[in-house]
C-alpha cells in the first residue's frame, strides 16, 4: 500500500483523544453553588436591614409629656403604628435586686451560664474554642418609661419587653475554671473535648436607665402602652439614643451590603469562568471537527490518486502511512494516531499530525 505521508499536511484522522469533557469540575460547581446561596442569604438579610433602617427613620418621634394622650386620642384607632419614645425606666410596683451587686435594682434580670470547652477539629487538626448555653433565666417586672423631666407625670407602660431586641447592661460576670485530675485530662484528650469552665453572667435593665423604645404606641383604657408593632416591624428597647440606634442599624446594613457584594462577585466570577471554559472547549471541538473533515477530504483525494480503496484501510491504521497499526500516544494533546516508525520520521520539533500541538512525550 502506498505511503501517504508526503501528501498529508496537518491533521490526519480522527483518533482517541484523552481530553476533558468540558464540564466544570466538582470544586467549581461547589464554589458556584455555595457563593450563590450565600449571596442570596446575605442579600435577603441586607434587604430586611435596609427596610428596618427606613422604617426607623420614618417612625414618629413622640415626647412623653402632658399632650401624649391627646395626640393618641386624635390618632386613628388611638394608635401610632410605629413610634419612637425616649424615656427613663421607672418601676410600677416591685423591683428586681441584683444577686451579685449591692444596691443594684432593675426591672429585667437575665442570668446565663455558658459552658466553655476546647474541641478537637479532626479536619484542621486544631483545638477550637466552643461555648454552649447550659442555663438561662430571665426575670421581669412591669415597668414604665417616664420623661427625663421629673416634673412630668406622664408615663408609658412597656408591654412584652422580652419580645423586643433588648439591650441589657452586664452587671456581673465571672469565670469558674474546671478543676481536672490527671485521669480527666488524659480522658479529655482521648475524647477530643477539654472543658475549660463555666462563664456566669448577670445582665439587667436598671432603674433610671435611659431607654429608647421603638414600637406600637396605643391608648388603652386611659393607659398609654408601648407594645410590639404589627406588619413585621422590629421592636426595640435600647440603651442607645435614637440617633445612635439608627447609626448602629446603618452600620449593620453596610456590613451585609459588603458581604452581599463580595460573595456576588465570587459567584459571578465563577460563573463567567465556567462559561468561558465551556466556550473555549466548544470552540476547540469545532476546530477539531473542521480539521477532521478537511483531513478526511484530503485523505479520500489522496486515495483516489493512489488507486486505494477506502474500505481496504483499517480503522486503526496509522494515519500517516495507512499500513501499520497505531501504537503511539502523543502527550499532552492525547492523540493516538501514528505508528512508531512514522513517529520517528516526524521532523523536529515533532508535532502531532492531527492538531499540530508540540509532542512533549509519547507513550
Amino acid at each position: 500500500m502506498g505511503d501517504l505521508s508526503g501528501g498529508v499536511t496537518p491533521a490526519l484522522v480522527f483518533s482517541e483523544k484523552m481530553d476533558s469533557t468540558g464540564k466544570p469540575s466538582t470544586a467549581q460547581v461547589l464554589l458556584l453553588t455555595t457563593s450563590s446561596a450565600l449571596t442570596a442569604v446575605f442579600y435577603s438579610v441586607y434587604r430586611r436591614r435596609t427596610t428596618t433602617v427606613a422604617r426607623l427613620k420614618g417612625a414618629k418621634r413622640v415626647s412623653i409629656d402632658q399632650d401624649l394622650k391627646n395626640i393618641l386620642t386624635a390618632a386613628p384607632g388611638k394608635c401610632v403604628p410605629y413610634a419612637v419614645i425616649e424615656g427613663v425606666v421607672r418601676s410600677v410596683k416591685e423591683t428586681l435586686n441584683s444577686q451579685f451587686v449591692d444596691n443594684c435594682k432593675g426591672v429585667i434580670e437575665r442570668l446565663t451560664l455558658k459552658e466553655k470547652k476546647m474541641v478537637w477539629n479532626r479536619t484542621t487538626h486544631l483545638w477550637n474554642e466552643s461555648e454552649k448555653v447550659i442555663h438561662q433565666r430571665t426575670n421581669t417586672v412591669p415597668f414604665d418609661l417616664a420623661s427625663h423631666d421629673m416634673a412630668m407625670a406622664a408615663t408609658i407602660r412597656v408591654i412584652r419587653p422580652l419580645d423586643s431586641e433588648l439591650d441589657l447592661e452586664t452587671t456581673y460576670e465571672n469565670f469558674h475554671p474546671t478543676v481536672q485530675s490527671l485521669t480527666n485530662v488524659i480522658g479529655h484528650f482521648i475524647s477530643g473535648e477539654r472543658p475549660k469552665g463555666i462563664h456566669e453572667t448577670e445582665e439587667m435593665l436598671r432603674l433610671g436607665e435611659s431607654v429608647t423604645g421603638v414600637g406600637e404606641l396605643v391608648l388603652d383604657n386611659n393607659l398609654v402602652k408601648l407594645q410590639p408593632p404589627k406588619q413585621g416591624l422590629r421592636y426595640f428597647l435600647s440603651r442607645l439614643d435614637y440617633d445612635s440606634l439608627v447609626e448602629k442599624q446603618q452600620s449593620s446594613v453596610r456590613v451585609w451590603r459588603v458581604l452581599t457584594a463580595l460573595f456576588g462577585v465570587v459567584a459571578s466570577t465563577t460563573l463567567l469562568f465556567i462559561l468561558w471554559k465551556q466556550w473555549v472547549y466548544h470552540r476547540q471541538r469545532r476546530k477539531e471537527k473542521n480539521v477532521l473533515e478537511e483531513f478526511k477530504e484530503h485523505q479520500r483525494k489522496r486515495m483516489r490518486e493512489l488507486n486505494v480503496e477506502e474500505t481496504s484501510v483499517s480503522p486503526s491504521a496509522c494515519t500517516v502511512c495507512l499500513s501499520r497499526e497505531r501504537s503511539c500516544v502523543f502527550l499532552e494533546c492525547g492523540h493516538v494516531c501514528a505508528c512508531d516508525q512514522c513517529y520517528q520520521a516526524l521532523p523536529e520539533p515533532k508535532k502531532c499530525p492531527i492538531c499540530r500541538a508540540p509532542i512533549e512525550r509519547r507513550t
